[in-house]
């Protein structure tokens, strides 16, 4: 008999029924807010699709009420400037392509995003800027 070894590495799969397998995200990046459990990657596929997006991540930012909420750092294309209008904006069209719970509550508009150095973004110390100085 052949032995079997299991690694727990922290993602997060689905199975359709046709046995294909899926990655959903890590299970460190996943945000919990008012009980519902939200993948940064949805959120950030969401708004990948508008216009004035270059590149985004989506991580959990504390909040008194939820727990957590979801928080997006996004880099905007040439020709787009942040503004609270295009805030609303990207609220509204994440809303439209996602369940309404996932969009981002808070947006922040940055000039780039931190990478390892294959390019990856490191949503944890997005993460984890967001949580310092919060008691636990």
């Amino acid at each position: 008999m052949e032995d079997t070894t299991w690694f727990l590495t922290g993602d997060i799969t689905s199975k359709d029924e046709d046995g294909y397998l899926f990655f959903g995200g890590r299970d460190d990046d996943v945000i919990n807010s008012s009980g519902y459990r939200i993948g940064p990657m949805e959120v950030e596929n969401a708004l990948m699709e508008h216009q004035a997006v270059q590149e985004c991540a989506a991580v959990a930012s504390p909040d008194g009420t939820r727990g957590e909420v979801v928080k997006a750092f996004i880099i905007l294309k040439p020709g787009h400037a942040p503004s609270d209008a295009l805030a609303k904006e990207l609220q509204t069209f994440t809303k439209a392509l996602t369940a309404p719970y996932k969009y981002p509550r808070r947006i922040a508009f940055v000039d780039g995003l931190p990478k390892t150095a294959t390019g990856k973004i490191q949503r944890r110390l997005l993460k984890q800027q967001e949580f310092e100085g919060q008691d636990a």
